[in-house]
């Protein structure tokens, strides 16, 4: 087939994904000769919404009509895998995923897969490395692929806002290709180290037939602003307020899950349209929530950054962030949801005190020291260990734990196996010079975030050096290029309701159920579901640490180095919480939880308790030295070992048991278990903070 009939071919494929009236772009006719006429390799780095995943599809189209095989298309999130397959069905290409959420079709989509009857396969990353995927479908997949494609491809560096280990492993693919298999690797958010990261990754840089294309990162339709609020009622009121008047519907982010919640629920209370999205979220609800914005039942999704790549909505009037994510890139990423099919869309950022405080806590779950590292790999050997057999052996959480797994595996030093993981035996280093620049480079990036929000001059161009876009110039819609600043005015009335809301004292603590695996590797006979007669009741706690309500006075409150009596603001709003528990049947005392870091808060915030509520301090639970352990199986033992209760014979009705911070749970549930055993017939959790 010569030039003139494939891109006519092109062009009316283009059409029937996009309407009667689309015309290819150059840049990605281009693209497609590539991949088609010449099976080269391309590296395209493409604003949101230019048509990259048109590329790929008009390219399976022509490929298959040239006798190849399916199309593999590396995709990070369902929700695009979602959209895509959609998008793919215009086109009268055949489409089926592999993941997490249809593991009962799997075997279906094999066979169809063999059978010639699917067009295009989207993976997960995470299936690169599923043993079962591995080692039966991946090898004849690979063997019979007409095209790779890697999506999201900033992922597979270390300098990517949104580094995922798992999407390494393409390097291990790209290997087993047969020779001249086209390779398209495609982001919107890759500044020139992650170009250059990447294409060594996948081998893309490695020979001068490879193209790389890089379009300019400006979308004429978004228009930047940023609004400084002197605190989060501000900020929230001017949300209530101004909402109604943001074009269409929209995404409003938060930092974290707390807070997403807490706006939703405000927003709601307000009159508003508006649901919570998150990691938390129920997939049936997440998929309930996403279409709702897409057909504009709601005014916005309430989002952590777990509504991200992928999510396609051509019409989406406005992007609002509520506090500033730690990155610029991460940030361009985002707003870049906005504006694809509509002439203005809104881009607001309302930054917050507490941002600096959110960075850290995610920077804190950086990669760990060698020794822990080592630590992992000394607890495997040649028989496979779950990852939850794993865990009591080491000092980190299960997240944690996991990551250190995936970047063990792509280095060569464990492998993933059935029943878990298992060690390869082969040696294994300690990157700390590599570790220690992506911490650097995050410093970086946080800089450059606080960058943003000081700027005065043209905030798009800003992101777009940030994304060593050449095409950078001043953009003349935002606030700094027309000089026309968002209102801060608040009333009075929208100012008092958010503080209302965010200060509104009071969250549930659910109790412990399960008793972590693999308890008995470690000397402790617990195991299974906690026992009903052991456990403590639904506790209560002042707030979380990640609010904007109260989360900012408790972050301060119990910061480290930190111990000072209980003061009388934070005291009188427990008193409301205690005052609308609603318990079955008053406490007839008070028990406090022996505190070596905050003596004089919590001595005297159960001294208080005791006093306001007419109610006896009936002594203090002393918690060991050697308890503050990273991971819930560690925690766990040495609170076993080294808890002690005082005698509470003949308590015969329920006492408050009282700390400062509930993190993992487990001094709470080991303290209640105790006194449970003791003969109390029941135990109420009640603390300042939670942690989450």
């Amino acid at each position: 087939m010569d030039d003139i009939a494939l891109r006519e071919l092109a062009e009316e494929r283009l059409r029937a994904l996009a309407g009667p009236e689309a015309t290819l772009r150059e840049d990605q006719w281009t693209a497609i000769h590539a991949l088609v006429a010449q099976r080269r390799r391309a590296l395209v780095v493409q604003r949101t919404g230019w048509g990259k995943s048109a590329v790929y599809f008009i390219a399976t189209a022509l490929l298959r009509e040239l006798g190849e095989g399916p199309t593999v298309i590396v995709s990070p999130l369902l929700a695009l895998m979602r959209n895509q397959v959609s998008a793919a069905a215009r086109l009268g290409v055949h489409a089926a995923t592999i993941n997490s959420a249809n593991t009962d079709e799997w075997t279906s989509v094999q066979e169809q897969v063999s059978a010639g009857e699917v067009d295009v396969l989207l993976v997960s990353p995470e299936r690169l490395n599923n043993p079962d995927f591995r080692d039966t479908v991946l090898p004849s997949l690979t063997a019979s692929a007409g095209m790779l494609v890697v999506d999201e491809a900033h992922c597979i560096s270390d300098w990517g806002h949104d580094f995922r280990p798992d999407y390494r492993r393409l390097r291990t693919l790209l290997t087993e290709l047969p020779p001249g298999v086209p390779v398209l690797a495609t982001t919107a958010t890759a500044n020139d180290r992650v170009v250059h990261d990447v294409t060594e990754q996948l081998g893309l840089g490695s020979g001068s037939d490879t193209l790389v294309m890089r379009g300019p990162l400006d979308r004429q339709s978004l228009h930047l602003s940023v609004a400084r609020l002197p605190n989060a009622e501000a900020r929230l009121g001017w949300l209530a307020e101004h909402l109604a008047k943001l074009p269409g519907s929209g995404i409003i982010y938060t930092l974290t899950v707390a807070q997403a919640d807490d706006v939703a629920a405000f927003l709601r209370d307000r009159g508003y349209e508006v649901a919570a999205y998150s990691g938390k979220t129920e997939q049936a609800e997440r998929l309930r929530a996403e279409d709702d914005l897409l057909a504009n039942r709601v005014k916005a999704l309430v989002a952590t950054s777990a509504l991200g790549m992928g999510f396609d909505k051509p019409d989406l009037g406005f992007v609002v962030h509520l506090g500033a994510p730690q990155s610029p890139i991460a940030y361009y990423q985002q707003i870049g949801r906005a504006g694809r099919g509509v002439e203005r869309a809104e881009v607001l950022l309302l930054p917050g005190p507490e941002d600096k405080d959110i960075w850290a806590y995610f920077a804190s779950l950086a990669f760990p020291p060698e020794l822990v590292v080592r630590q992992v790999l000394g607890a495997l050997g040649d028989r496979p260990l779950s990852t939850a057999a794993l865990e009591p052996m080491v000092e980190l959480s299960r997240t944690r734990l996991e990551v250190v797994l995936k970047v063990l595996d792509v280095d060569g030093a464990v492998k993933r196996v059935r029943g878990g993981w298992e060690s390869t035996g082969q040696p294994w280093s300690y990157d700390a010079e590599r570790y220690g620049r992506i911490a650097a480079a995050r410093r970086a990036e946080q800089d450059a975030m606080l960058g943003y929000l000081g700027t005065t001059d043209c905030r798009m161009q800003f992101l777009q050096l940030q994304l060593d876009d050449p095409h950078a110039r001043p953009c003349g819609r935002c606030d700094n290029c027309t000089g026309t600043q968002v209102s801060t005015s608040v009333s009075s009335d929208a100012a008092a309701a958010a503080r209302d809301r965010l200060m509104r004292p009071g969250v549930d603590v659910a109790p412990r159920k399960m008793w972590p695996t693999g308890m008995a590797a470690i000397g402790v006979s617990l195991s299974g579901r906690i026992k009903a007669g052991d456990m403590a009741e639904t506790g209560r706690a002042l707030g979380r640490l990640t609010d904007i309500g109260w989360g900012n006075r408790l972050r301060t409150l119990l910061a480290d180095g930190n111990d000072e009596p209980i003061p009388d603001d934070v005291f009188q709003a427990c008193v409301k919480v205690l005052t609308g528990w609603g318990w079955e049947q008053r406490p007839v005392g008070v028990v406090t939880v022996g505190s070596r870091r905050r003596p004089d808060l919590v001595g005297s915030f159960g001294q208080r308790i005791s006093a306001i509520g007419r109610l006896p301090l009936l002594g203090q639970v002393w918690v060991g030295e050697s308890t503050h352990r990273a991971n819930s199986a560690q925690r766990l033992a040495g609170l076993v070992r080294e808890t002690q209760a005082p005698d509470l014979s003949g308590v015969d009705g329920p006492v408050l048991l009282v700390d400062d911070q509930v993190d993992t749970g487990w001094t709470m549930t080991v303290a209640a278990r105790l006194l449970r055993q003791a003969g109390v017939p029941a135990v109420l959790p009640f603390a300042l903070g939670v942690t989450a």
